[in-house]
């Protein structure tokens, strides 16, 4: 029996490219918490957590994730039965409560070591893929309108992205609208144009976003009120013509049940995150095309790991009509995957390879983890 001997979580933080605009906070760099888990028989599995904006976005940081790791889960892990997934999952949800992006870590780990040590792909853990690539969203959250609308046009030129989501809500209502109106203009019909609202909207400013958004082509929006309002959700998605997609308000299956209940959404976000890992979020897709709601392949920013974790998950789905917006290493200024993820084609393709597919660049990792950068100012002061 291969059994789990010690779990380690470091956190980096890399540099985005540029400032990332979001209704809560604005982010100039990203700090993901990359997990080992180290096995008996000499295997080792990789995973990722990662939030956005510090606790701006959720109530888990950088650090509340690898505290939860080293503090709880690792020590309820250690000495477990590593073959045995499911099991270690519920250890996990009785360990702690919520933290789901800490288990999500963990889960994605053991499921690369499986995979790694049965030399398959996590997809085929999963049912194999039925997808070598999936279409790839871009997310325009500069704040200015020209350089959103320049940074659009670039990626179209060179066939990077041709679906684009914008990051509004800081705004008045009207002048959020007219941004993205600018926007729709300037790529017409070369592209889908989305917006994320991030729960910034109160139901009347709702429904004023949502009207104008509509009249001027946008396609989907995205969690345009708070998570817990979902009545009023489910008003919004049954007044207009345009998508409304639930990214927040599904913080796993009990929460997707519930939406899928009321018809809250067309669409669902789908993010192994926010749903506590890989095994979660298929019940979750799984609610949801039971339901007949369409699915997304959502992202928390992550990093390589966590972003090729999903693209095994969601290269196993018939359908996500929506598509996916798995671009997070593209926004970060350095990459820490020994060999990058491939974009091109409005797609990313899903790594080859057994586990996940991917393993770390070790320098850049120690480069950019937050204990050197400790050392180097412990050193500097001594």
């Amino acid at each position: 029996m291969t059994t789990i001997d010690r779990i380690q979580a470091t956190i980096a933080d890399i540099p985005t490219i540029r400032g990332h605009v979001l209704s809560m906070t604005t982010m100039m760099c990203q700090s993901i918490v990359l997990v080992k888990v180290f096995f008996s028989d000499g295997s080792v599995g990789l995973g990722e957590g990662t939030t956005i904006g510090g606790m701006t976005y959720c109530p888990e940081s950088p650090e509340s994730i690898k505290l939860a790791i080293d503090a709880y889960l690792a020590p309820a892990l250690v000495g477990q039965d590593a073959d045995r997934i499911a099991a270690a999952s519920l250890l996990m949800a009785k360990t702690v409560q919520g933290n789901t992006i800490a288990r999500c870590a963990i889960e994605t780990a053991l499921w690369d070591g499986l995979a790694r040590r049965l030399n398959v792909s996590v997809a085929q853990l999963f049912g194999g893929a039925v997808h070598s690539s999936l279409p790839v969203a871009w997310t325009l959250a500069s704040g200015n309108s020209q350089t959103d609308a320049e940074e659009a046009l670039e990626m179209l030129e060179i066939r990077r992205h041709n679906v684009f989501k914008l990051k509004i809500g800081k705004r008045a209502v009207r002048d959020d609208v007219a941004h993205v109106a600018g926007i729709k203009k300037a790529v017409g019909d070369r592209a889908s144009i989305r917006v994320d609202v991030n729960q910034a909207w109160g139901i009347t400013d709702a429904r004023w976003g949502l009207a104008g958004l509509q009249e001027i082509g946008v396609d989907l929006v995205e969690q345009p009120i708070p998570r817990g309002y979902t009545a009023a959700l489910k008003e919004l998605t049954s007044s207009y013509e345009i998508a409304v997609m639930a990214d927040e308000s599904l913080q796993g299956p009990e929460d997707a049940a519930q939406v899928a209940a009321q018809r809250s959404a067309d669409v669902f976000a789908i993010k192994i995150a926010q749903s506590g890992g890989l095994a979660p979020a298929r019940d979750v897709i799984t609610i949801a095309h039971t339901a007949g709601i369409d699915t997304y392949g959502g992202t928390m920013l992550e990093a390589g790991v966590g972003t090729a974790a999903a693209l095994q998950l969601f290269s196993t789905i018939p359908k996500m009509r929506w598509g996916t917006e798995l671009f997070g290493p593209l926004l970060l200024r350095d990459e820490i995957l020994a060999e990058p993820l491939q974009y091109g084609d409005f797609s990313v393709t899903v790594p080859a390879g057994p586990g996940l597919g991917v393993d770390l660049d070790e320098d850049k990792v120690a480069f950019y983890s937050r204990d050197r950068a400790r050392s180097v100012a412990l050193a500097a002061g001594s």
